[in-house]
């Protein structure tokens, strides 16, 4: 049994008096890891209290706590008399010694990778920025949302409730959502009909686990959105893309593909399509119920920007005509709000609704209680339509000032049609460009736009840029930005 007067204690016992941790606790933590790393070994005696207290320069109760916490949790033996023991069993780690002072860079067991889940999303920190058409959180009402917020806090009745949440989501903000879309999207629904997600992405998680299985059919519009298109993927599902034009998606190439293979979904943002932003037209929105109808393929309709329209009256969701249960809707509440106050959502029939739920109180059990029900709040109050009124007038100013500038600067090299909402327009290039050098020779003058909005493939070249996040003077500046990197380009 080697001597404590041989353990080198002050080589791996380093203590930190400015971190929050207590120093009793850092020599526990320290001891444990000597321990598992046979820096001191099976059955090895500790010094006293007080020889190591005068090692460590600390207080001797501060070395009983650490001997106390070590033998509660199975580390030491104290024998009275004796002394404090290392115990006599400790599994042997594998690691060397020298390595351990970090944490491992892999794992010591395989696991499946998978490239279809890789992140398409690029950050980076420059003075300007593209991206595919998010809202300025700069013109959040952050009064508004800190007030109701903070009564949600408040009240007696919600913290009764904080300590049990049903994963369901708040009835209460269900019931204020369901009367919300009902008023402003035409939906004839109850809060039954209503599952409430973190976002989109989620929502479509939970619909492909319960609608596809390996091999079933997918049809997407080409260009598509790629993050659903990932998820549809992950579930072995086969895609099947469909051209989209200035009318959306084709309906008769659909029916072609429905005629030769059977097709399970149907995904669709006909509102504004994700990335050229065009909508669905009218008959072939009533083409694709009686493609459903006929065929049974689930539609899964996706509205993300619903709530951003400029020049007319939207389009009603496709779900509003549907009379067969074929539609399942997905749409976000509160996009033009500050990140944390926004949610997602699905409309399905009954039956697929209690399926849902099993799924959503698998991954999102806890939920978020007291943003559900500001938002519930928000809705009653109609600071969200204030919001939105607000808002929209300067969005409008913004589309109307990037197609202005696109076509004023850039018309040598592009066009881009002015999308009746949304917050981003889809620019065409008249001739191929690599984009990717555009990217990286743009990022040299400090305006970053990431591969996610680059549309690059035969017979195309196109980008999607948003520009709900920039006021007018940073939609000059980037767009001055853009088009001289182009000229350089030739």
């Amino acid at each position: 049994m080697p001597s404590p007067v041989d353990i080198p204690f002050r080589s791996f016992i380093d203590i930190d008096r400015n971190a929050a941790t207590p120093i009793f606790l850092q020599i526990v933590n320290q001891l444990i890891k000597a321990i598992q790393h046979n820096r001191i070994p099976p059955n090895a005696k500790l010094p006293g209290t007080r020889q190591l207290s005068q090692l460590l320069n600390v207080h001797r109760n501060t070395v009983v706590s650490s001997y106390d916490e070590l033998a509660a949790q199975g580390w030491l033996i104290i024998r009275p008399n004796q002394g404090a023991f290392v115990i006599s069993s400790i599994p042997t780690s594998r690691a060397k010694v020298h390595a351990q002072s970090h944490y491992p860079k892999e794992t010591g067991f395989s696991f499946k990778r998978s490239i279809l889940l890789d992140n398409p999303y690029d950050f980076g920190d420059y003075t300007y920025v593209f991206n595919d058409g998010t809202p300025d959180i700069r013109l959040t009402q952050i009064n508004d949302l800190s007030r109701v917020y903070s009564a949600a806090m408040k009240r007696k009745m919600n913290r009764k409730k904080m300590g049990y949440y049903n994963h369901e989501g708040s009835e209460y903000f269900k019931e204020q959502l369901a009367h919300y879309i009902h008023l402003s999207r035409g939906l004839n629904i109850t809060p039954s009909n209503l599952l409430i997600t973190r976002s989109s992405e989620m929502s479509l998680f939970i619909i492909s686990e319960i609608l596809l299985r390996a091999g079933d059919i997918v049809a997407i519009g080409s260009p598509g959105y790629f993050s659903a298109n990932m998820i549809f993927q992950k579930n072995r599902a086969l895609l099947y893309v469909i051209p989209v034009d200035q009318e959306g998606i084709d309906t008769d190439a659909l029916r072609r593909l429905c005629e030769k293979q059977k097709v399970r979904m149907v995904y669709i943002t006909p509102q504004h399509h994700y990335p050229t932003t065009v909508s669905l037209s009218a008959p072939r929105r009533m083409a694709l119920l009686q493609l459903a109808d006929r065929y049974g393929f689930a539609i899964v309709e996706e509205d993300h920007d619903y709530d951003f329209h400029y020049d007319k009256q939207p389009l009603l969701p496709l779900a509003t005509a549907d009379t067969g249960g074929m539609v399942v809707y997905v749409g976000s509440f509160g996009k033009s709000l500050a990140p944390g106050f926004r949610t997602g959502f699905i409309v399905a029939p009954d039956n697929l609704m209690q399926e849902m739920r099993k799924h959503l109180g698998i991954i999102d059990r806890q939920g978020d209680v007291l943003m559900e029900h500001a938002l519930g709040e928000m809705i009653e109050e109609g600071v969200i339509h204030r919001h939105l009124k607000r808002s929209l007038k300067i969005y409008k100013e913004r589309r109307n000032k990037i197609i202005n500038l696109l076509d004023g600067k850039c018309s040598s090299w592009l066009s881009a049609e002015k999308p009746s909402g949304g917050l981003a327009v889809w620019a065409t290039f008249h001739s191929p460009i690599n984009l990717a050098k555009l990217a990286q020779h743009s990022a040299e003058n400090q305006l970053f736009i990431p591969r996610n909005i680059l549309y690059q493939q035969k017979g195309l070249t196109a980008m999607r840029i948003g520009f709900g996040h920039m006021n007018e003077e940073e939609l000059e500046q980037s767009l001055r930005l853009f088009c001289e990197t182009i000229k350089q380009l030739g």
